[in-house]
C-alpha cells in the first residue's frame, strides 16, 4: 500500500531531522509529509534542505499557526490528490514510536482504520506524564465513549493509519474542530462512514524536547465536540 506519514509541526527544529530519519528507516515503503505552520524556529527550512536530497520527504508550509485539525485535513487532501492508499497521523516529538509503523500496516490488511491506543482494555501505557494530565486524558476518553458510543478506548490519540478510500467519504471542509478534539471528530466520522476500526497497544512517551500544545481552549473544544457529534449537529 502506498502510504504517507503526515506530521504537523510548529517549532520542532530540535526533533524534526531525527524523526524524519527514524520514520524513513522504520519502513521503506512510506513517504513523509511535514505540514509546518510557519515555525519561527526554522523547522520548515530544515525540512526543505532534507527534501532536496530525498524524494520521499514532502513539505507543506502554511501561512501561520492554523491548528492541528486544519493541518491534518490539508495533509489528507495532499494524500488523496496524489493517490496514496493510506495516510498516517503522527507527532514530531517521538511520543509516537516510528518502529510501530509496520505494525499499523499489517493490521490494515484486515481493518480500515488502525489507532495506537494508550488505554486499551483499561490499561495505561503512558510514560513521563504528570498524574493530573493522565487523569484528564483517561477521563476524557471515558466521557467520549459514554456520550458518543464510539467503540474506542483511546479516541483522542494522535497516532493512527487510515485507508484513504474512507477519507474520500468525508467532507474534510466540514470538520469543525481544530485542536485535539479533531481526533475525536475524525474517528467518529470514519466510524459512521462504516470504517472498521482497530486499536493496537502503543507506549506513549512524553515529548523529548520542545513544549506541549495543550491549553484550556483545547480541552473545552473537546468537551463540546463530543456533544455536537452525539446530537448530530
Amino acid at each position: 500500500m502506498k502510504s504517507l506519514i503526515i506530521i504537523p509541526t510548529y517549532n520542532e527544529c530540535d526533533n524534526i531531522t531525527a524523526i524524519i530519519e527514524a520514520v524513513l528507516s522504520a519502513e521503506q515503503s512510506v513517504d513523509i509529509l511535514i505540514v509546518d505552520d510557519n515555525s519561527p524556529d526554522g523547522t520548515a527550512d530544515i525540512v526543505h534542505d532534507i527534501q532536496r536530497a530525498n524524494p520521499r520527504v514532502h513539505l507543506l508550509k502554511r501561512a501561520g499557526k492554523l491548528g492541528l485539525g486544519t493541518a491534518y485535513c490539508e495533509g489528507f487532501q495532499f494524500g488523496l490528490d496524489r493517490g496514496y492508499d493510506v495516510v498516517f497521523e503522527m507527532d514530531a516529538d517521538f511520543s509516537h514510536d516510528p518502529q510501530e509503523i509496520p505494525n499499523f500496516l499489517r493490521e490494515l490488511e484486515h481493518r480500515d482504520v488502525v489507532i495506537g491506543s494508550r488505554y486499551l482494555n483499561g490499561g495505561v501505557t503512558v510514560v513521563n506524564w504528570p498524574l493530573r494530565r493522565l487523569i484528564l486524558s483517561y477521563s476524557a476518553n471515558l466521557y467520549t465513549r459514554f456520550i458518543t458510543r464510539l467503540p474506542l478506548y483511546d479516541a483522542t490519540g494522535g497516532f493512527k493509519a487510515i485507508k484513504t478510500e474512507f477519507l474520500r467519504t468525508i467532507k474534510l471542509d466540514r470538520i469543525h474542530s481544530n485542536g485535539y478534539a479533531f481526533q475525536i471528530e475524525i474517528n467518529y466520522k470514519l466510524w459512521k462512514a462504516g470504517a472498521r476500526l482497530k486499536e493496537i497497544p502503543i507506549i506513549f512517551v512524553d515529548r523529548r524536547s520542545g513544549t506541549s500544545k495543550m491549553s484550556k481552549n483545547i480541552i473545552f473544544e473537546a468537551a463540546w465536540i463530543v456533544w455536537r457529534l452525539a446530537l448530530g449537529l
